[in-house]
């Protein structure tokens, strides 16, 4: 009969340290504040000339802090053109590309990433081709089917050809091949869950980060998209992209007055990353970490 005291000693597992993460140095601090400083450069030299007099822009040596005339030149610029329908055109035009952008590449990515049908591969080899296909190829015939719809001049030509994308399908599909495991769609299955049903319930909720990144992507897209709205569009009824190139134009170009647009046009852009940055900046994060 054997004893406690006869029973080889038990040998615990060794434990693992983790290995501590170095804290960055005074030089990362240094790359990154350099990064930054001239990335928002541009928007502060936009901001200095366009609170300036034309005079003020080729002084030598330029003015470098902000002036007086900021709300001034503002008034230049709806006086000169109509701002007021560039912005409310450019609103529409791209809160409405990326919401259908959003829903239809998150409903697509999804069929293609979960469901089962014949010829799943060869459409979506057929889906990343098409980028492959340079935008200006598809001018002509693009605008000779607006022109038959009767489109021509309207934002209607510029919404309807941006309403899904490629790149938002693939953007998805690859996102939901990691992030939505089968075993829980098959347990939705079990519950009584349809296909549509399965897509409102789990999919969507478990796609927010992924198409906050994508609707951000797309929104700048669509509101610096300048060549198709430039093609399609008549000047009186424009873009915020078509309207800087309106005020640039002509024999002189007043610098505080494009300026003064380029920074108010500018503003709705920072106002979305600003109210949408957390789901953006964590769906960059999953990303990174997933892969």
């Amino acid at each position: 009969m054997t004893t406690l005291l006869d029973r080889p000693p038990v040998v615990a597992p060794p434990v693992r340290r983790r290995r501590a993460v170095p804290l960055p140095g005074p030089w990362t601090y240094a790359a990154l504040i350099a990064v930054l400083a001239g990335s928002a450069f541009p928007v502060y030299w936009s901001l200095v000339v366009s609170s300036q007099t034309p005079d003020k822009v080729d002084q030598v040596p330029p003015v470098l802090v902000p002036g007086g005339h900021l709300f001034a030149n503002i008034a230049r610029v709806f006086d000169t053109t109509d701002f007021a329908l560039a912005l409310t055109n450019s609103l529409v035009v791209s809160g409405t590309i990326t919401l259908s952008v959003v829903f239809f590449s998150t409903l697509a990515g999804f069929a293609f990433a979960k469901l089962r049908f014949r010829g799943r591969n060869a459409l979506m080899l057929l889906v990343i081709a098409t980028q492959a296909i340079p935008t200006e190829l598809g001018v002509i015939p693009l605008y000779m089917m607006m022109s038959d719809f009767g489109w021509a001049g309207e934002v209607h030509a510029v919404i309807v050809p941006g309403l899904v994308t490629a790149f938002g399908v693939f953007f998805m599909r690859q996102y939901f091949e990691r992030a939505v495991p089968d075993e829980l769609l098959e347990a939705g299955r079990m519950d009584g869950c349809s296909s549509l049903r399965l897509y409102w319930h789990v999919v969507l909720p478990a796609a927010r980060p992924a198409a906050a990144v994508l609707g951000l992507f797309t929104f700048m897209q669509a509101w610096n998209d300048f060549f198709w709205p430039l093609v399609v569009l008549v000047p009186e009824n424009p873009t915020v992209q078509t309207a800087l190139s309106t005020l640039a134009s002509g024999y002189t170009t007043d610098y505080t007055l494009v300026l003064t647009a380029a920074t108010i046009g500018t503003v709705p852009v920072l106002a979305v990353f600003l109210l949408f940055g957390r789901q953006i900046v964590g769906g960059i994060m999953q990303g990174a970490l997933k892969g």
